[in-house]
């Protein structure tokens, strides 16, 4: 056999090897992860006509409604920050656990095919849906970059702390998608309450106004949103101690954020079996 010629590696599917190698075979499919991913992003922006501008224009509009209702008709306090920055601030964890509920809830679905013929972690499925909305999320993050640098607001050091929650809206986001995937596969009915617990969730979000409208004894319940901590968490990074953390409403946000993570690729993992029967 020609040297050059390089050794085909076989895979053997045999009874129990999902259960006893499934976080091996994540790492060994991460090319169709991948693959997945950068597809979505190419399927989202074709044939539209402004393309991959959708991923700033959504909460560029948002922001500007929220800053008429709330700044200028409701006139809600910014504490001495433009309102457009307090807003856009929080958009931008918003409009990414939003995106990708939705990306990720009809993600299995829309790949019943592959899910019935071939054998590879279906958890790469939602996920690749989710780091799609991610990719959004990072393109609407220069705006507000221009934002800041219109007003001439910048962050201080609090902003190494960014990354943090990032990391925490992520956990949240692949925790819930990850649970209402495997939901709507079973139940077809999701596929309508999603859209409502996104909408719904907007308005129960400190997304148009600050957390410190909420008297202090209700923000520890109010921090059962884990969204609530994450928002609180970007404004108080990027806009500085204008934005005091609530720190037991933070850290009771970041535990719900881990365990709902945590729950959710449990119980993926546990319906994950059935998924080519019910699909």
């Amino acid at each position: 056999m020609n040297s050059n010629v390089r050794e085909i590696e076989q895979l053997v599917i045999v009874p129990g090897r999902a259960e006893r190698r499934y976080w091996r075979d994540l790492w060994r499919y991460r090319e169709l992860f991948l693959f997945l991913a950068w597809r979505d992003i190419l399927v989202r922006y074709k044939q539209t006509v402004i393309g991959i501008a959708w991923a700033v224009l959504r909460p560029v509009l948002i922001m500007l409604v929220f800053t008429l209702v709330f700044g200028v008709l409701g006139k809600f306090p910014s504490d001495g920050v433009p309102y457009p920055i307090l807003v856009y601030c929080a958009i931008l964890p918003w409009q990414f656990f939003s995106s990708a509920l939705s990306e990720a809830s009809n993600s299995l679905i829309g790949n019943s095919n592959l899910i019935s013929k071939v054998y590879f972690p279906r958890l790469i499925i939602p996920a690749a849906s989710i780091i799609t909305s991610f990719v959004d999320f990072l393109i609407a993050c220069l705006v507000l970059a221009g934002l800041m640098a219109w007003y001439g607001y910048w962050p201080d050091w609090r902003v190494v702390w960014l990354p943090a929650f990032v990391l925490l809206a992520l956990a949240a986001t692949m925790g819930c998608g990850f649970w209402l995937t495997a939901l709507n596969v079973k139940y077809r009915d999701f596929r309508y309450i999603v859209p409502f617990i996104v909408q719904f969730g907007l308005y129960v979000s400190p997304v148009g106004f600050t957390s410190s409208v909420v008297p202090d004894e209700w923000r520890l319940l109010y921090s059962l949103n884990p969204m609530v901590g994450i928002i609180d968490g970007f404004r108080w990074s990027l806009l500085g101690g204008k934005f005091p953390l609530h720190v037991p409403g933070l850290l009771l946000s970041a535990a719900l954020s881990l365990a709902i993570l945590i729950l959710g690729i449990r119980y993926f993992r546990r319906t994950e079996r059935s998924f080519a029967d019910v699909i």
